[in-house]
């Protein structure tokens, strides 16, 4: 069972479901219920058309389940609406569907949670964890947010901000390895730079492109992980980087800064350091400076203060770690390498431990693990 294949033609039959009549909330169940069915007869009876067989069973999935009157009355309409056997379209309506979730309606909390949902495929525990909130909370928010765009019509396309919001958490959740879907928010991306021309969107292009170059050194050949000062910049995807600055330089050239260019252009100094101990990290918090007037965003402040304890040594780090929340992500990590850096290896190997027990993944649990085992085995 091909469950990239699935997931890649889950946006496609969602959208022409929505385009024959079905709301959003009945057409993603239906779809939901089409994609178990693939999952229990495709290994055994594989179909010729993927797309089309998908579709035709999500249409008839959502017409079994249309229960109110007015619905059933147009039940015959419906029926005649019935795709035809054979291939289904092959455009592409992805992209057209994230910007239908995001309705003006909705806040764009909700509008970047159902998308990433219902269109990007993550779960309802991986949205929660990128948003910082329990996961139950998050379940409410969509719940409320398919109960809302049940009861409207999508001629009304929401905006950019939201469908950049979107796209960015996709490429996250894709490039930390839970979900292989940082590809598929690039192509999403170049799709939208071609028809929108604005700096943010090239931004977000941009650090997507810097970002991806490095994945190939990002996991050892055992699947453990990489830190970035560890990495094997040979393996670094030089005509990505090139382009993603390219890119960059031509949207800060239009001086609209927004928070997407200030996030490439940090990563574009990481990946113009020949080796880790020429980074420019100095001008590294300059950008986080600037970030953090963008954004105020407490992860923007984790990570200044990784970049301040580079820059201006562990201690000057930790002072800045010092007025930051605690239970923030990743909070343990970073206290635990500056008290490496800063030459305190029983501090920091408890915390590295600490951290381990708090980490979002596997791969991520491991590397921790075996931080502190290697100081503790030093003392």
């Amino acid at each position: 069972m091909n469950e990239v294949l699935l997931r890649n033609l889950t946006p496609s039959v969602l959208a022409i479901l929505v385009r024959r009549g079905a709301d959003f909330a009945a057409a993603e169940d239906a779809v939901q219920d089409a994609l178990v069915e693939a999952v229990r007869v495709w290994p055994a009876d594989p179909p010729r058309d993927p797309k089309g067989w998908l579709v035709t069973v999500a249409w008839r999935r959502f017409l079994d389940t249309v229960r109110a009157d007015a619905a059933r009355r147009r039940r015959e309409d419906l029926v005649n609406e019935e795709p035809a056997p054979g291939p289904a379209p092959a455009a592409d309506d992805t992209l057209r569907l994230y910007f239908l979730c995001a309705h003006p309606s909705l806040t764009p909390s909700s509008a970047v949670a159902l998308t990433l949902r219902a269109v990007g495929g993550l779960t309802t525990r991986q949205i929660a964890r990128a948003y910082l909130v329990p996961e139950a909370t998050m379940a409410q928010r969509i719940s409320r947010a398919k109960r809302t765009v049940s009861r409207l019509r999508f001629d009304q396309p929401g905006d950019v901000a939201t469908v950049l919001r979107v796209l960015y958490l996709v490429f996250n959740e894709g490039y930390s390895g839970d979900v292989d879907l940082a590809a598929e928010a690039i192509r999403l991306t170049r799709q939208l730079a071609a028809v929108i021309d604005h700096p943010e969107v090239a931004g977000l292009l941009a650090l997507m492109l810097l970002h991806h170059a490095r994945r190939a050194a990002r996991t050892a050949p055992d699947g453990s992980l990489v830190p970035l000062a560890e990495q094997d910049r040979g393996r670094w995807d030089t005509a990505s980087i090139a382009e993603g600055v390219a890119i960059l330089q031509a949207a800060l050239a239009r001086d609209r800064l927004g928070e997407f260019q200030a996030q490439a252009a940090i990563a574009a100094l990481h990946a113009d350091a020949p080796t880790a101990e020429e980074t420019d990290w100095v001008q590294i918090v300059e950008w986080y400076d600037e970030l953090t007037h963008l954004t105020d965003s407490p992860i923007v402040r984790l990570n200044r203060a990784v970049a301040v304890g580079e820059a201006d040594g562990p201690r000057a780090g930790l002072a800045a770690l010092a007025a930051l929340d605690a239970s923030l992500p990743r909070h343990t990590a970073v206290a635990a390498y500056l008290h490496e850096r800063d030459g305190d290896l029983a501090t920091a190997a408890r915390l590295y431990a600490e951290a381990a027990q708090k980490a979002p993944n596997l791969a991520e649990r491991d590397h921790l693990t075996r931080q502190a085992a290697r100081l503790n085995a030093r003392r």
